[in-house]
């Protein structure tokens, strides 16, 4: 029975998926082709090999954090803050995609990195999460001697916790991403929420846009924030799990 929700759950999900997202892709394509012919007609002097070729390098670089800027170009997603942003994207395997080494010796080192990375991960996650849990327990149990709630206690603390959390990780971080990347408070959201559970499609990344500047910082506190968030969220899901069951 389980097994036969799980598909039809991942089934519905496609089909919504499909509807919604397909007529967009089909725009998306069909503009691409005019824009192609179009520039090639204006300019006789392109043949379509040279173009394609030109339009590969640009992706190929993009990957590896080079875009053009007048006639220089920019570079700066492999300095330390973000090489140190790629780590923790790593070792919590939300693994955005838009940015891998391109080196035989940086890949054999993310693997290496990785192995022992994701282990040490889980266990700071999991103990952060216990630390968490400790705390709102102990809060209960002061309610319960100073109030006298004996049952009211643990449920106030685990909602004070819920709603902290979600401030703390999903409702306030919108407000710093619209501010530093220029995004609505909706992809905000949508970003923070697909970061935490590590799903990270990489449509949406923070520091990445070469027209806007960063603090030295931002990266860094972000880094924190996508930790703590993540026990937060390990939490709310093993509760729904726990429901569920």
């Amino acid at each position: 029975v389980l097994l036969a929700v799980y598909v039809g759950y991942l089934g519905m999900g496609a089909a919504v998926l499909q509807a919604l997202e397909r007529p967009a892709e089909v725009r998306a394509a069909q503009h691409l082709l005019r824009e192609y012919w179009k520039l090639l007609g204006n300019h006789s002097c392109l043949q379509g090999p040279v173009l394609q070729r030109l339009i590969e390098g640009i992706i190929q670089a993009y990957k590896s954090g080079i875009t053009l800027q007048g006639n220089t170009t920019s570079l700066g997603r492999w300095d330390f803050s973000g090489s140190f942003f790629f780590s923790i994207s790593t070792i919590t395997t939300i693994g955005y995609g838009n940015l891998s080494p391109s080196t035989a010796a940086g890949r054999i080192f993310c693997i290496m990195f990785a192995l022992f990375g994701i282990p040490l991960n889980l266990v700071l996650l999991n103990e952060i999460g216990q630390l968490m849990l400790l705390g709102v327990q102990h809060c209960a149990h002061r309610l319960e001697e100073v109030f006298h709630w004996r049952n009211k206690a643990f449920f106030l603390m685990k909602t004070c916790a819920l709603v902290t959390g979600l401030l703390l990780f999903l409702l306030l971080p919108p407000l710093l991403f619209s501010d530093k990347e220029g995004w609505s408070y909706d992809e905000g959201f949508y970003y923070s929420f697909i970061t935490l559970s590590t799903i990270g499609f990489g449509d949406y990344v923070i520091g990445m846009n070469p027209d806007r500047t960063y603090p030295s910082w931002y990266k860094n506190v972000i880094s924190l924030w996508i930790l703590f968030g993540m026990a937060w969220l390990a939490l709310v899901i093993k509760f729904c799990i726990n429901i569920l069951e």
